[in-house]
């Protein structure tokens, strides 16, 4: 359960940053009411994954969900350009998140 928990709050993570980038400044109402509702759900959903999984390990595995998905947003948006080079590393952020949860 802590593992369903740990990718929920990874998902949430792109959500919060999205919405921060959205939110121009905390500018916009409802972009930065969803920022704050996404970041309060995110880390209260890595702290109790904590409470079973490993500190280093839930924390590289919320951190590369978010990343992975908050890049992949980018490019869905076009505001990021999906060159060779970053579709390549994604892979290998993607893999070793992977990595961690078998070994973890």
């Amino acid at each position: 359960m802590a593992w369903v928990v740990l990718i929920a709050s990874g998902m949430l993570e792109a959500v919060w940053a999205a919405a921060l980038s959205a939110s121009e400044g905390l500018a916009k109402i409802k972009p930065t009411v969803l920022f704050l509702v996404s970041l309060t759900l995110s880390m209260a959903g890595l702290a109790w994954a904590m409470r079973d999984l490993p500190t280093g390990t839930a924390y590289a595995v919320w951190v590369g969900i978010g990343t992975a998905l908050t890049v992949l947003w980018g490019f869905a948006t076009r505001q990021e350009q999906p060159t060779v080079a970053r579709i390549l590393l994604l892979c290998l952020l993607i893999g070793s998140v992977i990595g961690l949860k078998a070994v973890g």
